[in-house]
């Protein structure tokens, strides 16, 4: 078995609001899949050392050598080890974590569960951290958390969109709840006691069919490129996702995730590109969008079947027509309560409106406060010196097409969403003219100035983001800081570039800082490993001593 000198423990010195970090910059974190998998992998390596020495009254265990079968990176000349493991753990990616006999080594097991007993086959090692990829061959013995009746995908356990169809939704949310909190622990340089205990996560209404856009690929073969007229039809490649962990396109026929008319448009496109492959010469990527349009109802179009290109729902007050988009460029409808959302298709978008409506609910809820906390920790004092005033305005930056500038607008004197890209600002106005919102603006803003000219005064603002997967940049959050908005509501897609945020507005700049209010998971994306999160910040107001 592959073995590694154990890494001494880690050093937990208390400091005034963060742990120190030794190496690598806590900016540069991006929480992308390997650095969350090797910091899991991490982990479990440390705690099984740390029993291994209790067990041995504080001895080390002797190290076993490597052996080169199980070195293995890949490559084509060199078999393909097999072993037999059992899962320790479930990464917060949704692979198993199954450590070697020895303890010294970690088998990364994908579509595993926590006890089951896998048989695997290795197809990459990486040596100086201590953990191998593998295949999933067949599970020896299954855990009692399985239940492969729930799977509703011919391609589960092959492509990679997801991880969880086999354990019940309950435990999925369960499991999301715990990525959140490992999140912090190991992205925010944050001190426990700092952190709230995280909230239960909101599950969506729907669990399968609830994507309203799919994004599948395809490469065009070689062969393809070089045919001429008259030498024969093409090859049609596969048109779907990644295998699970491989560079290599999955033909994937139907989706259950995506809605009906996106399962639908996915079967049309198919069809459409392997008639036309002349027009990619080296593959693309195709978009299939829902798109929602309410009529007035009437006798003729209550009346009106459903096909391939449309489906319509009568509802009391109208008919819902459900269509999809397959042009980037095009405009995509959206409807979250009674508000209306034209976007531009190939940009983002939330894209599971059946917990929308309850996760901007959530967001109002706890979109005011009355007055910043107090900092007692130099003085003792639990009174603040000022009580700030209520909250009046909203400044959305990264408002894209102004989701949140609009459901939010009619509990705020006035709203402003910025954005650095213009054609989401250009929906965005649009929207809050479709929903007669009178008191937002929008503006375009250099992110480098994104807080250069805001009418608002700092201490009546909630500031609302919802920045990309990789988060907030340094000079984002600098702004943010010397901005100093008395409430912040940060929404995020990745909850550990969001925990690595957060810790740079906790440890503050410049006497300005923050405390966590609350901190909670929406899952927006069943069955898969992925959780959005929503943390509530207030300013802290450093009280002087009398």
């Amino acid at each position: 078995m592959p073995v590694k000198e154990k890494a001494p423990p880690i050093k937990r010195g208390r400091e005034p609001q963060r742990k120190k970090q030794k190496g690598k910059d806590k900016s540069k974190n991006e929480g992308g899949a390997d650095e969350v998998v090797e910091l899991d992998v991490k982990n479990l390596l440390e705690k099984r050392s740390r029993q291994s020495s209790e067990e041995n009254g504080g001895k080390q265990e002797e190290k076993e050598e490597i052996t080169a079968s199980v070195i293995h990176e890949g490559k084509k000349d060199s078999p393909f080890p097999e072993t037999e493991v059992t899962v320790s753990e479930m990464s917060s990616t949704g692979e198993g974590l199954a450590l070697s006999p020895s303890g010294d080594h970690v088998y990364v097991v994908p579509f595993a569960l926590p006890g089951e007993t896998a048989r695997v086959k290795v197809y990459k090692t990486i040596i100086h951290k201590s953990y191998s990829l593998t295949d999933l061959i067949e599970i020896v013995k299954p855990s009692p958390q399985r239940d492969d009746s729930l799977i509703k995908c011919q391609y589960f356990g092959k492509c990679s969109g997801c991880q969880l169809q086999m354990i019940p939704y309950e435990d999925q949310l369960q499991h999301k709840k715990r990525i959140i909190e490992k999140a912090y622990a190991n992205f925010s340089g944050i001190l426990p006691e700092l952190i709230p205990a995280i909230g239960d996560t909101m599950g969506s209404p729907m669990q399968y069919g609830y994507r309203t856009k799919l994004t599948p690929h395809f490469t065009q073969p070689a062969r393809n490129r070089k045919l001429e007229h008259g030498d024969g039809p093409p090859e049609i490649p596969p048109i779907g996702f990644m295998i699970k962990g491989r560079r290599k396109v999955m033909d994937i026929e139907d989706c259950p995730l995506g809605t009906d008319i996106v399962r639908s448009g996915l079967k049309n496109e198919r069809k459409r590109v392997a008639a036309n492959l002349h027009e990619y010469k080296y593959g693309g990527t195709l978009l299939i969008r829902e798109s929602t349009k309410r009529i007035e109802k009437n006798e003729k179009n209550e009346a009106l079947p459903s096909d391939d290109k449309v489906i319509r729902k009568t509802f009391p007050d109208y008919v819902e027509e459900k269509t999809y988009i397959t042009d980037q460029n095009g405009i995509s409808v959206e409807y979250v309560d009674n508000y209306q959302f034209h976007n531009v298709a190939g940009t983002f978008f939330q894209n599971n409106n059946s917990i929308l409506q309850a996760f901007t609910g959530y967001v109002r809820n706890n979109a005011l406060h009355p007055e910043p906390k107090s900092d007692v920790s130099k003085t003792g004092l639990e009174t603040p010196e000022v009580s700030n005033p209520k909250l009046k305005y909203l400044l959305d930056a990264y408002c894209g097409s102004g989701l949140f500038t609009i459901v939010l607008s009619d509990i705020f004197r006035s709203s402003l969403g910025i954005d650095v890209a213009v054609s989401s600002i250009k929906c965005a106005r649009e929207n809050a003219k479709l929903s007669r919102v009178p008191n937002t603006g929008f503006a375009a803003a250099d992110a480098a100035d994104l807080f250069k000219e805001i009418p608002y005064p700092a201490d009546q603002t909630l500031l609302v983001i919802d920045p990309p997967r990789k988060g907030c940049d340094t000079n984002f959050l600098n702004q943010l800081l010397a901005f100093k908005p008395t409430r912040v509501l940060y929404v995020s897609c990745n909850v550990h570039t969001q925990a690595r945020d957060v810790g740079v507005l906790v440890e503050g700049k410049n006497g300005v800082r923050y405390d966590i209010e609350s901190i909670r998971g929406f899952d927006f994306f069943p069955q898969t490993s992925h959780v959005e999160s929503v943390a509530v910040l207030t300013k802290v107001v450093e009280s002087k001593a009398e």
